[in-house]
């Protein structure tokens, strides 16, 4: 004989307070992605998955988001050509189907993504691992049909300089020298040598979103954060390498506010056939060395609204 079970999730809750985001965090997967004339890429991706409950339900049938992202990763087994935004777009479809109640879904996806680069000066090279992030948000409009808009990102470590230190340090060795040299001679030290200053660990991150029938890489992504920074970091680094990535940091000073900056001037620079409604966020942390807290600076636009903001032409 067969036991029914109750949906307590369908109860009536004590506090008649809506939610906006119920789910599961943290579900690992397998994944393999295969590229035309490139080395296919294993990749070891988390989902963290939710949706928004009503006022009059108790829970969200919770099984159902862990069970959605199951299904589709089966699929997505049989077709290894397809894109990870694609693969949360998916998810999110499947959920808001599952979870006829819910009026908003939303999926995001990390993992580690390894790329090879060479040395700056021996060209040796080095597996480096960035992380790999997309992102799916689905809703109903007015009739009750799905919209899903999908994103794809990465989040980049490298390293930068702080210029306003680095200012100081000339300064004061700038009045030392006019000590023993006169004006001509040390303006021409200070142009020859690099100066001194604080450097931080950089952690920026840069999502867009993927309009339909376009196709945006990851690893474009990935050289706009990196280039927004003083300079990229190395897994193996001789004392040659070392030096080319000390002074070429120091030659490019950066401050937080920059490096998003940077990475919006890109992103209009390489996508500015994207639609205006498309969305970007650009965030970066850089860990300070000298001080106990940590610097941030983040950026949410649109294409249209970068673009006029930066007096974009044709």
């Amino acid at each position: 004989m067969r036991v029914c079970f109750p949906d307590t999730q369908d109860d009536t809750p004590r506090v008649p307070v809506e939610l906006n985001r119920v789910g599961v965090t943290c579900v690992k997967k397998l994944l393999r992605i295969d590229r035309v004339s490139k080395r296919p890429i294993i990749l070891l991706p988390t989902f963290d998955a939710f949706v928004d409950l009503p006022n009059d339900q108790k829970g969200i049938h919770m099984s159902r988001s862990p069970e959605a992202i199951n299904e589709i990763m089966e699929e997505v087994t049989k077709n290894l050509s397809f894109e990870v935004e694609t693969i949360c777009a998916e998810i999110v479809n499947r959920m808001m189907k599952k979870h006829d109640y819910a009026k908003h879904v939303e999926v995001r996806m990390s993992s580690d993504f390894m790329h090879l680069k060479k040395s700056p000066a021996t060209d040796n090279e080095s597996q480096e691992i960035s992380k790999l992030k997309a992102k799916a948000i689905g809703y109903r409009d007015d009739q009750g049909e799905i919209k899903i808009r999908k994103m794809i990102g990465a989040e980049v470590i490298g390293m930068t300089v702080c210029p306003c230190a680095q200012e100081s340090v000339k300064e004061a060795d700038k009045a030392k020298l006019l000590k023993f040299l006169d004006e001509e001679t040390t303006e021409k030290v200070l142009d020859t040598v690099t100066f001194a200053s604080h450097n931080q660990r950089g952690i920026g991150t840069l999502l867009i979103e993927v309009p339909e029938n376009e196709y945006i890489k990851a690893e474009d992504i990935m050289e706009i954060v990196e280039n927004s920074m003083s300079s990229p970091v190395y897994e193996l680094l001789k004392r040659s390498d070392e030096n080319a990535v000390v002074m070429n940091a120091h030659k490019k000073p950066v401050f937080v506010e920059d490096c998003v900056r940077n990475m919006m001037e890109e992103v209009l620079d390489k996508f500015s056939h994207l639609p205006d409604d498309t969305n970007i966020t650009a965030k970066q942390v850089n860990q300070e060395s000298i001080h106990r807290h940590n610097a941030y600076a983040e950026k949410n636009t649109t294409m249209k609204e970068l673009k006029e903001e930066l007096h974009f032409k044709k």
